[in-house]
Parts: structure tokens; C-alpha cells; sequence
């Protein structure tokens, strides 16, 4: 069923007003955000029954065709990914049916080439992650008789981290990405430092818990070139690098990057390995101040028609910056945020509040309600179709397809927490009615074409499993009330998101 925006307020406003007169503020407030935890919770079972129906043990739903893919090794990728959110939301039964399907993967079995990076986001972090949290404060979420299914998540966690080791048997420690589980080869030569540089808090947490150091080490000699980068041309700024190291030597060879995507969760995991572990990994924070300092100094960009936005620019030298930014780079808000509450830094959490606005402002000036895949503000560049576009937003669309990303919705979360401030629930609010009006389908939710359309264009039949991981988790989390799990305002975290948004339980 397809439920609009105005239909899904009106049923939000019946529910949470209904004997409002003999009801305090205060209690109507926590009714109608219980109204917004439930309405993103039906989300989750619409898209969770939907797949579930057409394509349980897929990867992913078809949800306008019906049907199952896989794109990540046909080992149910939606299924782990979609566990610790399950978890989150006490779906006991879902939880179980998941459990059920994961301890029978064969995860060292599949005819497709095996991205190490993707796989360890998704299914390790997810593994990892149901782990943590069904062992420790959702220990009473199942019956007592599953502790073995509960076990299972770690040794399919080892199996897999095994299964993928040889992906780092180079000759600098550098891994390879994509991999041939037929006879353990691959042909990369070169790997970015987001596929390099975001596997080390997943398999830090793997060693921690099994107290087997070689997953920790594997991953942290790989992360070792990036914390100290070699030769001086990938290091453009301070802490700010380049995006491709070559695998033999463990050199960059190039000077190009940002916070988008190829190199954007490096940078996210530097603060987050400090957070992981504040007494190990002191270079990981350094080396976060130091990109973050760089990039409020020489990134921050303000478009001439709007100087009152504030973007990220992107660049291809010292020298040469590129006015461009993609929905992937808008998690900057909320990992600036993270950094200025744990370090206690206004001046970071500041900024990723501007960053968060800036990327709000994409979202607020689309008649969809929904910000672009790609956006520019340079103004050499500005199609003729979209002048005035510009001249009123001071950006214009360079990819318009919506591919159900959290990212911005992730910053709106962390903004909340920190400053307390309703608007960014509003802000989540307002997304989560436009994917609804635009992305839902009879059997779940699906990437969009174009979010310059009112109803988002055409639908790609894809849905991806981090919309189950990510986009729905932030959502439910910005209205949940009292949780048990989550980030928090100031200096001391208990728990830490992967780039997948799988908590993690921090190191004691």
C-alpha cells in the first residue's frame, strides 16, 4: 500500500490528539513522538514482510518486480544487515528468523567476486553487532534457549573474517578489495582509502572479542600507510589525503579527494577508533584533528547566490578545489558533531551543525523534499535549465536519482542528540514522509530517479540493505525515548556506530 504524505499525517495526528484536551503537554509530546517511533517501525516490517514474502535468503527485494537479487555473494545480505535494527526495535521474532538463516550460510561459498570492504560493513559489522547487543542489554530480548544461535554470530564472524583474510597477503599489508573465493586470488593493484581505511574498527572489534589479535593487526598494518602517508603528494593538506595507495609499496599515487565517497569513512573511522578505544588509538584522534582542521580551513564553501549555506568542496590538488558534494559526504555533519561532543570542541560540533543545515537545505529545496545524489555550486558551470534554481538555492542538481541513502538523515540524528533541538526531528520527520510519498511500493521501498519530480521520478526496483540498516535505524533512534543504545551528548560514548550504523559496544 502506497501512503502518502498527507495520509500518513493525518493518521499520526488522529492517533497522538485523540483525548488531547485531558491530556498534559508533556504527555501529548512523548505520545505523538511514540507515534513517529511506531510509523517508522511499520516502515521496517513493510519492507521486512515484503522481502521476506519474495525474497528471503536474497541479498536484496526487487520491490516493484517482486523478486530477489544478489549483489553482495547471494548470502542475505538484508538479512544481517537488518538485524541490529531489528534488535533495536524488540522484533523478537524477526530477530530469530534471522538468527535461523545465518547459521546456515556458508559464508566461504560464492561465484561472485567478494568486495572485502563491503562485506565487512554489511556482514561483519552485522554479525558483530547482533552480538553485542544481544549479549548485553537485549540479553532478555529472546528465550533463554538461544544462547546458541547468539553464539553462531561469532563463529560466522570468524569463518568469514578467515574467509577474507587473504585479501591483505600483499606485499605491504595494503589489501586488495575485490576477491575471487574460487582460488583465493585477485587482481588489484591499487585499493582508496575508504575500502582501505574502513575495516579496522570491524575487525578490531572481532580480535577484541574472540582475543585473537590477527584480525586487529591485519587491519591496522593496512590502516598504518594511511595514518602515515607517504610520499608527500598524498598528503595535499594536513590530514587530508589523497584517495588510491598503490598495494605493493603502500605509496599514494594520487592527490584528488574529499569526504565523498572512496574516502569518506576513512576519515569517519579515525574519531571512531578513538571512541572504540580512547588508550589505544590516540594517533587515530590526531590524525582526525588534523583532517578536520583542514577542512574547516580550506574546504568550507559557501555558494555565491547563498552565502548563508555552508558545503564541503571536494579537490584535486592544494591547489585546485572542485565545488562539489554528494549525498554520501553529508554523514560530515554528524561525524563532526561525534568529534566535538567526545573531545568537547564547540567549534566541531558547530560546524557539523552547519554542514547538517547545509545538507537540509538540499533537502528542503527539492519539490520531492528529498536532496540529489550530486549537487555543484559552481558557478562556471550552471546549466541554463537550472538558473534560477541556482540562483535561489545556490546549488544545481548534477545526479538526480535517490538511492534510499541515510546519510543525511545520520547528521539530523547526531544533531539532535547533541543540542536537544526539535528541529532536526521535524527535519527526520519531513524525510521520512517524503520516502514514503516518493520510494514505498505494495512490498517495500525503492530507489528513486529524480528528486526535481514531485513523486520522484520513476522507480529503479532496487532496495538496497542499508536502507534496513541505516536509514530506518537513524529514523527509529531520533524519536526512540530513552534507549537503551546509541550516541549521546558529551564526552563519554558507551557505544559506536560502523560506517553500516551496526553499534558496536566501546572497549572497557
Amino acid at each position: 500500500m502506497h501512503i502518502s504524505r498527507t495520509l500518513l499525517t493525518a493518521l499520526l495526528i488522529a492517533a497522538t490528539t485523540l483525548g488531547a484536551p485531558n491530556i498534559p503537554l508533556e504527555a501529548r509530546k512523548r505520545q505523538a513522538t511514540n507515534a513517529r517511533t511506531d510509523a517508522v517501525k511499520e516502515a521496517f516490517l513493510h519492507s521486512w514482510n515484503g522481502y521476506t514474502k519474495f525474497a528471503f535468503g536474497f541479498d536484496e527485494l526487487s520491490p516493484v518486480s517482486n523478486k530477489g537479487t544478489n549483489s553482495r555473494n547471494g548470502w542475505g545480505a538484508s538479512i544481517v544487515d537488518a538485524m541490529s535494527t531489528a534488535v533495536l526495535m524488540e522484533l523478537d521474532d524477526v530477530v530469530l528468523k534471522q538468527l535461523e538463516h545465518i547459521k546456515t550460510v556458508d559464508f566461504t561459498n560464492t561465484a561472485t567476486t567478494v568486495s572485502l570492504f563491503e562485506t565487512t560493513i554489511r556482514y561483519l559489522g552485522g554479525l558483530l553487532s547482533g552480538y553485542d547487543l544481544l549479549m548485553g542489554p537485549y540479553k532478555d530480548l529472546l528465550p533463554s534457549n538461544s544462547t546458541t544461535l547468539i553464539s553462531s554470530l561469532v563463529d560466522q564472524a570468524v569463518i568469514l573474517a578467515d574467509a577474507l583474510a587473504f585479501g591483505f597477503d600483499t606485499a605491504s599489508g595494503v589489501p586488495a578489495n575485490n576477491l575471487n573465493f574460487a582460488n583465493k586470488s585477485f587482481t588489484d593493484t591499487t585499493n582508496g582509502i575508504a575500502t582501505t581505511g574502513t575495516l579496522v574498527l570491524e575487525w578490531t572489534r572481532l580480535a577484541d572479542i574472540t582475543g585473537n589479535r590477527k584480525y586487529a593487526e591485519l587491519s591496522q598494518k593496512a590502516e598504518s600507510y594511511l595514518l602515515r602517508p607517504t610520499p608527500s603528494l598524498g598528503e595535499p593538506f594536513p590530514g587530508l589525503l589523497g584517495t588510491n595507495v598503490d598495494i605493493k609499496t603502500g605509496q599514494f599515487i594520487d592527490s584528488r579527494g574529499g569526504w565523498g565517497g572512496g574516502t569518506d569513512s576513512f576519515y569517519e573511522y579515525l574519531i571512531k577508533m578513538w571512541v572504540y578505544d580512547e588508550e589505544k588509538y590516540g594517533l587515530y584522534k590526531e590524525r582526525w584533528i588534523a583532517a578536520a582542521d583542514s577542512t574547516i580551513k580550506h574546504l568550507t564553501s559557501h555558494p555565491q547566490p547563498r552565502q548563508d549555506i555552508t558545503f564541503v568542496a571536494e579537490y584535486q590538488n592544494a591547489q585546485t578545489l572542485s565545488l562539489n558534494q554528494g549525498h554520501l559526504t553529508c554523514f560530515i555533519g554528524g561525524n563532526f558533531i561525534l568529534g566535538g561532543q567526545v573531545l568537547s570542541r564547540k567549534e566541531y560540533t558547530d560546524y557539523g551543525l552547519a554542514l547538517t543545515s547545509g545538507c537540509h537545505h538540499t533537502y528542503d529545496s527539492t519539490p520531492s523534499s528529498i536532496g540529489p545524489e550530486r549537487w555543484s555550486w559552481d558557478p562556471r558551470n550552471v546549466p541554463a535549465a537550472q538558473s534560477d534554481f541556482y540562483a535561489r538555492n545556490g546549488f544545481y542538481t548534477t545526479a538526480s536519482y535517490y538511492d534510499l541513502r541515510p546519510e543525511v538523515i545520520e547528521s539530523y540524528y547526531h544533531a539532535f542528540v547533541a543540542t536537544g533541538d526539535e528541529k532536526y526531528r521535524e527535519w527526520a520527520w519531513d524525510a521520512f514522509l517524503a520516502i514514503n510519498a516518493t520510494a514505498r511500493t505494495a512490498s517495500g521501498f525503492t530507489a528513486v530517479s529524480d528528486v526535481g519530480q514531485e513523486n520522484g521520478g520513476s522507480k529503479f526496483d532496487n532496495q538496497e540493505s542499508f536502507w534496513f540498516a541505516e536509514v530506518l535505524k537513524y529514523l527509529y533512534l531520533i524519536f526512540q525515548e530513552d534507549g537503551k543504545v546509541g550516541f549521546v551528548k558529551g564526552a563519554e560514548q558507551k557505544w559506536v556506530f560502523n560506517t553500516e550504523a551496526h553499534p558496536f559496544k566501546v572497549r572497557n
